[in-house]
């Protein structure tokens, strides 16, 4: 509570400091009322729902581990195959749904020429799930 002295020559001037026991009350009121109302509004109906199962089922693709020798020489899934054998093994892979993911395994001492002879071959045949196998350091 706000006690204000006021002298006796000034009986007129006016109040300068604002009361605040009435704004304190309104707000210990609404805090109450939510405090009361709080879990009213929390209750639910309890219902028993039905199940249901929302995950598809996907069918993970196969891996094919493609690998490329310091000699040129094409691996897939460590049968030795040739450029030409090759061509065919990436157009029945492109063909089937879902598409393989391909791990290409080039040895650092390898030509690019034999990696870019590879690479045109799986864009031919429509390969799309391409990725290169690194060593971490």
């Amino acid at each position: 509570m706000a006690l204000h002295i006021q002298d006796d020559q000034n009986d007129d001037a006016i109040m300068a400091e604002i009361n605040m026991t009435p704004m304190v009350d309104v707000m210990l009121v609404l805090l109450i009322i939510f405090i009361i109302t709080l879990p009213v509004i929390q209750q639910a109906v309890k219902v028993e729902l039905p199940k249901a199962n929302s995950v598809r089922n996907e069918v993970k693709p196969e891996s094919v581990q493609l690998s490329i020798d310091a000699k040129g020489q094409i691996f897939w899934n460590s049968a030795q195959i040739d450029l030409k054998t090759f061509d065919g093994y990436a157009e029945k892979a492109a063909q089937k749904d879902p598409q393989p993911e391909i791990n290409l395994r080039a040895d650092k001492a390898v030509k690019y020429e034999y990696v870019a002879q590879v690479l045109a071959a799986s864009r031919r045949a429509g390969l799309t799930k391409l990725g290169f196998v690194t060593e971490p350091n």
